[in-house]
């Protein structure tokens, strides 16, 4: 079992605990563990197996331990088993929806007796939910609309969270004597933000051992399928995993056919016709001979391409740019040079200034923005313009430390319902980076909201608009807008816009990366870090910047310190 997985663990169990009223002392501490165990940067289930105590980790007690020894070593939580027999089955599915909370959710199974996803459907369209104390017609209008869309959707998890697992699994494919190689396929490879099923392909000499490490591994709920050559499972965390064994000398085929996407296997079969070839899953054929398939790009040269990278493959003008020889070359994770996003404890992170400072140095950054929230988000202690003063004074003395890294002085304002700024002009030009954002009134029309944004741009300070659309992945739509106004303004204002690589948001998606580079608005791929592991987070902000076409040198922050200031500098109106 998986940190996440644990983590997940932990939040059920508060949610069910704060359901009963139960000690919130109690509750807050399995929400911090389940915080804890998202933020380490290594996976527990390894430290108990090289017999490390865990209470020596910041954040777990002994009470926590035994209850992740126990999910480590047996797979279940049984203090989560107990209380789920206590409750409606179908509950998790409540509390997943956005604006529903443990109090809300206790409010409708006690008052209207609802407990799934029908009865709140049934509950809303009848009117019986905006009666209620706390929720009114506009919530009742949202939940309907949540739950609606729930129940018509597949279901999706987010890549991020699947990754460590996907990570694992390969790990202990390719310890399997006989393996030559081993990959995961499907939207995963092709890097889009949520996935569906697993797809694994391996090429090896014993068939056997492979499906037998396959169905035996770590985090497997339930066999649903085993054959000589393929297998599929389901995960703990709910996903199901399928594997296909393959010949070695299909196996680029293979790989190609099963990494998708429909719409470019359909245009590449299409190709490989208008040559007089045929391509599937087993190879390249000519009249019947096989012709090529044991690598990918063995198969893309026999269509007479180069290889295209599997975050392209989506039959969105890839095929016409590598026949053209304008095919992209990537930005790479090696690319940033910084990070324009980050909180500390001035605001609702949980590291100091320093300390976040101090650990981007030792990844290499040259330089790291502060901006903690304005005064506008009181839930995560927002600064003011006299708490603003005080910390640009901190910061200002650890860069004349020169403890290895630019620290630079920002802000992320909250751009208000009329779209002025959190922060008087006054204390905005004392800094280097100001960030505007939207963390209210998502509810505006679409062309009160766009306007909102644009007026805020227009501030002379500002340098970019972060997570553009306010989406939260498989929680909350993103607000109406008028994206293609927004980025025009952007690009006639002369400012920037974000790739926010927390794995919740990834805002902007791939169409609107690929529009802001036609226009030539840099973006800023930042972590938007609350803590040091979310450092991590650039790596899923590259995966869908690659699905958007960027290259190096369409990323702000992969200029070095001083280009980067004269950029910065020139964003400024005054």
């Amino acid at each position: 079992m998986l940190n996440q997985d644990m983590a997940d663990r932990f939040d059920e169990l508060a949610d069910y605990l704060e359901i009963k009223g139960d000690n919130p002392f109690k509750i807050r501490a399995y929400r911090n563990a389940a915080r804890t165990l998202r933020d380490l940067p290594v996976e527990l289930r390894r430290e108990l197996t090289e017999g490390r105590d865990l209470t020596e980790i910041p954040g777990i007690g002994k009470e926590i331990s035994a209850k992740i020894a126990e999910m480590v070593n047996t797979g279940h939580l049984s203090t989560l088993e107990k209380i789920r027999a206590e409750f409606p089955p179908s509950l998790p599915q409540l509390l997943k929806l956005p604006g529903l909370g443990p109090k809300r959710v206790k409010v409708l199974l006690d008052q209207v007796k609802i407990a799934t996803l029908d009865d709140l459907i049934a509950a809303a369209k009848a009117g019986r939910i905006r009666e209620l104390s706390g929720f009114g017609a506009k919530m009742e209008a949202s939940l309907l609309d949540a739950a609606t869309k729930r129940l018509d959707t597949t279901v999706r998890h987010l890549r991020a969270r699947a990754a460590p697992q996907v990570a694992a699994m390969l790990e202990r494919l390719r310890q399997v004597e006989g393996v030559q190689q081993a990959e995961v396929a499907g939207s995963f490879r092709r890097g889009k933000e949520t996935v569906g099923d697993l797809d694994f392909l391996v090429a090896a000499t014993d068939a056997p051992a492979v499906m037998s490490a396959f169905t035996g591994m770590e985090g497997v709920e339930r066999v649903l399928a085993q054959g000589e050559t393929k297998g599929s499972i389901l995960l703990q965390n709910g996903m199901q995993a399928d594997l296909r064994l393959v010949a070695a000398e299909s196996y680029g085929a293979a790989l190609h056919y099963f990494t998708g996407s429909k719409a470019h296997n359909v245009a590449t079969r299409r190709r490989a016709q208008q040559m007089g070839l045929k391509q599937n899953e087993y190879g390249i054929f000519l009249d019947d001979a096989w012709r090529a398939g044991r690598t990918e790009e063995e198969v893309f040269a026999a269509l007479g391409l180069p290889w295209i990278p599997p975050e392209l493959r989506e039959d969105a003008g890839e095929i016409e740019a590598a026949e053209a020889g304008a095919l992209p070359e990537l930005i790479g994770g090696d690319d940033l040079r910084g990070d324009l996003h980050n909180h500390t404890i001035w605001s609702d992170g949980a590291e100091t200034i320093e300390s976040m400072a101090r650990h981007a140095a030792s990844l290499g950054w040259e330089y790291l923005a502060i901006t903690d929230h304005s005064k506008r988000l009181t839930v995560a202690n927002g600064l003011d313009a006299h708490r603003l003063a005080r910390q640009i004074t901190e910061i200002d003395q650890l860069n004349e430390q020169a403890i290895g890294i630019k620290i630079l002085k920002g802000s992320e304002v909250d751009i208000l319902e009329d779209g002025s700024l959190d922060l008087p002009d006054a204390i905005l030009k004392e800094l280097d980076v100001v960030i505007v954002s939207i963390h209210s009134k998502f509810n505006l029309s679409r062309d009160q909201q766009t306007e909102r944004i644009l007026r805020a741009l227009d501030n002379p300070h500002v340098t970019f608009l972060a997570h553009p659309t306010g989406r939260l992945l498989l929680e909350r739509e993103p607000y109406d807008l008028d994206m293609d106004r927004m980025l025009e303004h952007i690009r006639q204002r002369g400012c920037f816009v974000e790739l926010n690589a927390h794995p919740l948001r990834l805002d902007l998606n791939e169409v609107y990366c690929r529009r802001a580079k036609e226009l030539g608005i840099p973006v800023v791929i930042n972590n938007d870090a609350h803590s040091i592991p979310d450092f991590s987070h650039h790596a899923h902000g590259i995966c869908q910047a690659r699905r958007g076409w960027l290259e190096k040198k369409d990323v702000l922050n992969s200029l070095p310190l001083a280009k980067l200031q004269k950029k910065l500098q020139a964003t400024r109106l005054t």
